[in-house]
């Protein structure tokens, strides 16, 4: 028999409690999370942004649902073995929707959740026009979060953002951290920080807490530092929401613009037809055909 999977958040954790900085680049779907595992990160997350512009080709700014971000998870669990950390927006309503989207995602079979304390319909992180809940609601939020934990039997970690420095200040976006800890939040994330100066005044909270940054690439706002600098100032993971969605989407402007000019894209702009076949696992599936084939005659 084959060895029993260990359970994502006890993986996710086990990563959290070990030195140095850990990388988790954005997938949004079960192809782009199998080239994650395969490229041999230790863990992933899935990026609000990029599945609503895969899935939808729609703007990050609340159309998706709680139904289609947990279908498209359950996927991109199912595809890799490796932790992934969920983006849950602002858990898809109040506290009693919340408890239902983190039972949701232990389901689905995430290790971590990403929840923000935005109002609804959100704004996308970056950019402009965001508005946060009151703190009193943001706290409830994360406990009514880790009761739902407690309820399923789970561990999931649990990662509280919050988008305050940019629609507040910076002290209240420390302060709702401090409270988040003391509520049960496994990882704290604030978004948009634009120095390295206020990155360090957010590591100083709740020291014993975990710090997510985000490393928003192509012009964010916060300044993109290598994982030495980010481990210097204190930060455990880093992520990288947009990096995969970016290049697909450059590699296939390219691809176009050949075939309308007339000729296929370069050779060395892509796999080749057996190396794609290997990655979407046709030669497994052929060893697979061999050792249950069955002699017809």
């Amino acid at each position: 028999m084959g060895s029993v999977r260990e359970e994502p958040a006890k993986v996710l954790r086990r990563i959290l409690g070990s030195p140095g900085v850990h990388q988790g680049p954005a997938c949004f779907d079960a192809l782009s999370a199998k080239l994650i595992q395969s490229a041999g990160f230790s863990y992933c997350i899935t990026s609000g942004f990029s599945i609503s512009a895969s899935r939808l080709a729609l703007p990050d700014t609340g159309f998706l649902s709680y139904g289609e971000i947990i279908d498209q998870g359950r996927l991109i669990t199912q595809a890799i073995s490796i932790p992934i950390i969920g983006d849950a927006d602002n858990g898809y309503g109040n506290a009693m929707n919340l408890k239902r989207t983190v039972k949701g995602f232990i389901a689905a079979g995430f290790a971590g959740i990403i929840l923000e304390d935005q109002v609804a319909p959100k704004a996308c992180g970056h950019t402009r026009g965001r508005k946060v809940v009151s703190r009193e609601e943001a706290v409830t939020k994360i406990k009514a979060a880790v009761d739902a934990r407690k309820e399923s039997g789970s561990d999931i970690v649990i990662v509280a953002r919050t988008d305050s420095r940019q629609a507040v200040s910076l002290d209240e976006a420390l302060t709702r951290c401090k409270a988040f800890a003391d509520a049960g939040a496994d990882v704290l994330f604030i978004d948009a920080l634009p120095s390295a100066e206020e990155m360090k005044a957010f590591c100083q909270i709740a020291p014993n807490v975990p710090k997510m940054a985000n490393m928003l690439e192509g012009g964010g706002k916060t300044p993109i530092l290598s994982t030495k600098e980010l481990e210097e100032i204190g930060y455990k993971i880093a992520v990288y929401p947009l990096s995969l969605i970016g290049v697909s989407i450059k590699a296939m402007q390219d691809a176009l613009t050949a075939l309308r000019g007339g000729s296929i894209p370069p050779p060395q702009s892509m796999p080749s037809f057996e190396e794609i076949k290997d990655i979407v696992g046709f030669n497994a599936y052929y060893e697979e055909e061999d050792r249950y084939a069955t002699n017809t005659n």
